[in-house]
């Protein structure tokens, strides 16, 4: 209910309720570039300079319901960007911040975002969308602009190039719904 009354307030203009609703979302939003990206540094600029579009363009916002769908398609957008604009292989050693703890668990989330960085572009959003931000098929449709069962189809072949990079099984029969 807050965050409805903020983004009305950052509609018409209010920087200070536009601050907020950023302070808000936040860690949701550095996640996301942080999945695209695979470092720190190019996260940081990615939500950066979502942070200043969506700035300039709050006032174009046509349904105040979807405010963070609205602000998520920008981050998506700058991050393809950002990741154009440096056109070169992400080398696997700079994709994480690595400290001495070689725990079992950070190597299989270092094998599995390494994997979902290699991903094709529709099949990375569709996963990250579904599983990192547990949006619904509707939602993820409406985000990128696609019709639902596309987007059924980008997860159901983005699970499979995982399952066939991480070494697991793809079992043909599953479905997305």
């Amino acid at each position: 209910m807050k965050e409805a009354i903020l983004v009305k307030k950052a509609v018409k203009g209010n920087t200070k309720a536009f601050e907020k609703l950023l302070v808000l979302h936040s860690d949701r939003l550095y996640r996301t570039a942080y999945l695209y990206a695979g470092n720190r540094e190019d996260a940081l600029d990615i939500v950066q300079e979502t942070s200043c579009k969506a700035y300039l363009a709050i006032g174009q916002l046509k349904n105040e319901d979807y405010f963070l769908t609205w602000l998520t398609r920008i981050l998506i957008h700058c991050a393809y960007d950002v990741l154009k604009k440096r056109k070169k292989e992400i080398p696997v050693e700079k994709q994480v911040d690595l400290t001495s703890n070689s725990d079992h668990k950070l190597a299989e989330n270092l094998d599995l975002m390494e994997a979902i960085t290699l991903l094709k572009a529709q099949h990375r959003t569709a996963i990250i969308l579904f599983y990192y931000h547990d949006l619904p098929i509707s939602e993820i449709a409406r985000m990128m602009v696609i019709p639902e069962n596309t987007v059924k189809t980008y997860l159901q072949r983005g699970r499979k190039e995982l399952k066939n990079r991480l070494g697991g099984e793809h079992d043909e029969k599953e479905n997305v719904s």
